[in-house]
């Protein structure tokens, strides 16, 4: 059988991320800290942040609840068109003069768009392979950012209502998009994802508890940022409408085109730094044009440089579990809820004497910890994705350097086809019994093929394989 069955559908990947981006800049510009929403009650002459605690308490729960009930991409499907439809009808309601009625619309746009973004989870991990998420999801933060920087500059400097018009064609358009989506995957992408389940789950389940917790206490700080450093310039409006998101995407820009031999690690501690520097100088400065600047391009530079970080990691975990949406939606819900814990703890200590200053102290010492735990995640995230820490460069490189490698590899080994191709699959993550599966042969044969291939090459794993490829 030709290997071309492990190319993924390039088309449902990016119908799937167009999807996407189009409901996400709805979800950022109006209901999650979205100043659609500010807009509209602050001319409706409501102010506080308590219709944003239940935006962002009900987007949690959707996400924490979605892979309990979301088990089939069929399933997965349904839910984004249902989802949407809620929203859309949801956003019309901001129509209508202000009333408790506004706040059942929130709740509940706020709690299916958590539904519609951990169902998407099925289509980042069916159509688009392992090595290739990081793009596909630095892709989709980047493009929905754009798109919100657009909806909320309208909101900010034209009109809530007409920003809410555009953000209501944005999920239109991703619903039309929605119908066009695969209800059901390839069976044969299937089978090769549960033949790569680990059989012990407690070792899964160990490092994604531990990433869970480094999510939630780091975006504690996000949740400061938005309730503490934002309000301090918000006499800066017509800037922070263009340049607030502005550093994120360029961080997010930047990373998807990084080298995969640099270390990501090293990365993320520059971010790290990036994010206790912001708070020392936003402290220390004053409230000007150019202290917003430097404060803002270090800050969400840094949360782009963590945003991806996580989302790329919990991709990394679909390998390993039946369920993207599980793993997805738990690990976003704990994004929500360091935001949420921040923006309540922010909310109120600025109402004290000095709570700038109170403010960025717990924001150094929630850096301090991270630092601390950092170097534990990174081990326990090793210990599982150990054997895939190359296979992302392998599966990243482009289609004629990829080949180019293969070819070079089979002529100096002396591989025969069949070898080569069992090698291909190898290196891509397939489990031997996945490989023997796809080439449509008994796994005796590809045990004898396997014993071959190691006696040419003097090795005895997997591992010493992906080593051996690694170095030429």
């Amino acid at each position: 059988m030709s290997i071309s069955i492990m190319k993924f559908d390039l088309n449902q990947r990016t119908l799937s991320s167009l999807c996407f981006c189009l409901f996400s800049c709805w979800l950022l510009s109006v209901p999650f800290e979205g100043q659609v929403l500010y807009t509209l009650m602050e001319n409706s002459k409501i102010h506080g942040i308590t219709h944003n605690i239940l935006a962002v308490f009900a987007n949690f729960a959707g996400l924490f609840t979605s892979g309990f009930f979301i088990k089939e991409q069929i399933a997965a499907k349904m839910t984004m068109i249902t989802s949407t439809v809620v929203c859309i009808a949801g956003s019309f309601i901001f129509y209508l003069p202000f009333s408790r009625l506004w706040y059942i619309s929130i709740f509940f746009v706020a709690f299916f768009s958590g539904l519609f973004v951990a169902s998407w989870g099925f289509y980042l991990k069916n159509y688009s392979p392992a090595g290739e998420r990081l793009r596909t999801i630095a892709d989709v933060l980047i493009c929905s950012n754009v798109l919100m920087i657009f909806i909320n500059v309208m909101a900010v400097n034209v009109s809530g209502l007409a920003a809410l018009t555009l953000s209501i064609g944005a999920l239109l358009s991703s619903l039309l998009l929605s119908f066009r989506l695969e209800a059901k995957t390839d069976v044969r992408l299937s089978k090769k994802a549960l033949e790569a389940l680990p059989d012990n789950i407690p070792s899964i389940l160990n490092p994604l508890l531990f990433l869970c917790l480094f999510i939630l206490i780091i975006t504690i700080n996000s949740g400061l940022m938005y309730q503490v450093v934002n309000p301090a310039f918000e006499h800066l409006s017509l800037l922070t409408s263009y340049y607030w998101a502005v550093p994120y995407i360029l961080a997010l820009l930047l990373l998807r085109n990084l080298p995969s031999k640099i270390n990501k690690a090293y990365v993320l501690y520059i971010a790290l730094t990036m994010i206790g520097l912001s708070f020392i100088l936003f402290m220390g400065l004053n409230r000007s044009v150019l202290s917003y600047l430097l404060i803002n391009t270090l800050m969400m530079g840094a949360f782009g440089v963590c945003d991806l970080f996580w989302w790329s990691i919990l991709g990394s975990f679909f390998d390993y579990w039946k369920n993207p949406v599980q793993i997805f939606g738990i690990g976003l819900s704990m994004n929500v809820l360091g935001i949420l814990i921040g923006g309540i703890a922010g909310s109120n200590i600025v109402t004290f004497e000095r709570g700038y200053f109170k403010a960025s102290i717990i924001a150094l010492v929630i850096i301090f910890i991270i630092i601390i735990l950092l170097p534990i995640l990174n081990n326990k995230l090793s210990r599982l994705l150990k054997n895939h820490v190359f296979l992302v460069e392998f599966a990243s490189m482009i289609e004629s350097e990829r080949k180019r490698i293969i070819d070079d590899f089979k002529v100096y080994k002396q591989l025969t086809e069949r070898e080569t191709q069992i090698v291909e699959l190898l290196l891509r993550g397939y489990t031997y019994k996945a490989v023997s599966e796809s080439l449509v042969i008994s796994e005796n044969t590809m045990k004898y093929h396997v014993k071959n291939i190691y006696q040419k090459l003097n090795i005895n794993s997997k591992m010493e394989l992906i080593k051996i490829f690694a170095e030429n």
